[in-house]
């Protein structure tokens, strides 16, 4: 088959659950002799080697631009320049391709592969791992931006499409949004060996992990490690990571007084993540707002349990059984996050057991490898018998 993947973003020049997600899938589909096309933004330097297999071609559909405002939103105009070069990329090449296989977000990129797709005559897949409510996008835009953004999104739903979600509250919402062709749940995001780690006994360390945005409130983390440390001696805190909300992490930790006790180094490098995630008490996740979760996933590979907050926005819920990976706590609530903190503790070596168990379970509709089996058996569905394993 001849597919098109469409993000604007590339895995390693920048990181995330969704560069990931797309770097797999190229892979995965040019090692089963298919050929792949990857549309994207440029984030390297002219000349330079691309650290990716070299039977997918990668094709800028616009130049190096900065993705991120200050404050960690998405800026308006990359996406606009992006959605151009979409455009007329497929609408020049576009019946080259069988299968074009695009991110939702940001959506200018979609409405113009729909825009081509009836004269090309491609079929169209696309994953949604976030969908707004109307709610977050007054909160992220406010009061007319948002409502914009939310028509936006609306009239992305409704573009026909084969969908992918990779959790049933986005699916729900989906549906929700009027889209009336076929959604397809996939579970898997992660890239591992099937079986766990052995689970090690745990340091008193609350570990946090992931780009400091607000969204993920680390001032409430810290807030929570606060309280947690009066109960349990000698508990420390750790935040891995970068961007906007650093300066607010480091005033938070001030203002406890907790320069001893919570550090923020920064950006860790994998080998690091793995180590501290294997030796923490628990995986601390504050976002309001999450598509999947997958550090939940990544940390109970380890034996480590997980905890997540409450709320309308947060998918990562649906990975945690309740005293059996993790627990969930009262949303942007220090105090209900802390007495979370102490379950794990008082829980001890047997959460940690019941981690790896769950995960064990779990492992194969976790992987990256089941969503990847799933989409190419949708490609097959959509674009009759040239499709499929083979080419």
């Amino acid at each position: 088959m001849r597919i098109c993947l469409v993000y604007d973003c590339l895995f390693p020049y920048t990181v995330g659950g969704a560069e990931r997600w797309y770097r797999n899938l190229a892979e995965a589909l040019v090692a089963e002799g298919h050929d792949v096309t990857y549309l994207t933004l440029r984030q390297w330097d002219r000349g330079q080697t691309l650290e990716l297999d070299p039977r997918i071609r990668v094709v800028s559909a616009g130049p190096r631009m900065s993705l991120y405002t200050a404050g960690g939103r998405r800026r308006i105009l990359p996406p606009l320049v992006f959605g151009l070069g979409v455009l007329a990329h497929l609408l020049r090449l576009g019946r080259r391709y069988d299968v074009v296989h695009i991110c939702s977000f940001p959506y200018f990129s979609l409405l113009a592969a729909a825009l081509a797709q009836p004269l090309a005559r491609f079929s169209l897949m696309v994953d949604w791992f976030e969908v707004w409510s109307d709610s977050y996008w007054r909160d992220y835009l406010g009061g007319l931006g948002g409502a914009l953004g939310a028509l936006v999104q609306r009239l992305c739903a409704r573009v026909p499409q084969h969908a992918f979600c990779f959790s049933r509250l986005h699916a729900g919402r989906l549906r929700a949004e009027g889209l009336r062709g076929e959604i397809t749940v996939l579970r898997g995001l992660y890239a591992c060996a099937a079986q766990p780690a052995a689970p090690r006994a745990a340091d008193l360390l609350v570990l946090s992990a992931g780009r400091l945005i607000p969204e993920k409130q680390p001032a409430l983390g810290v807030a929570a490690i606060a309280l947690a440390a009066r109960e349990i001696e000698g508990l420390r805190g750790e935040f891995l990571g970068d961007g906007p909300e650093r300066g607010a992490l480091e005033a938070a930790i001030a203002e406890h007084g907790l320069q001893d006790v919570v550090s923020a180094p920064g950006f860790a490098d994998g080998e690091v993540v793995e180590a501290e995630m294997r030796r923490a008490l628990c995986m601390l996740v504050t976002s309001r707002r999450e598509g999947y979760g997958m550090v939940v996933v990544e940390a109970a590979a380890r034996g480590t349990p997980s905890v997540v907050l409450a709320g309308e926005d947060n998918a990562a819920t649906e990975l945690i059984v309740e005293g059996v990976n993790g627990t969930i706590a009262r949303p942007d609530d220090a105090h209900g996050v802390a007495a979370a903190i102490l379950r794990v503790h008082e829980a001890g070596d047997a959460l940690r057991r019941s981690t790896v168990a769950w995960y064990a379970q779990q492992a194969e509709t976790l992987s990256v490898d089941s969503s990847l089996d799933t989409v190419l058996a949708c490609y097959g569905a959509a674009d009759g018998p040239k499709a499929g394993r083979t080419p």
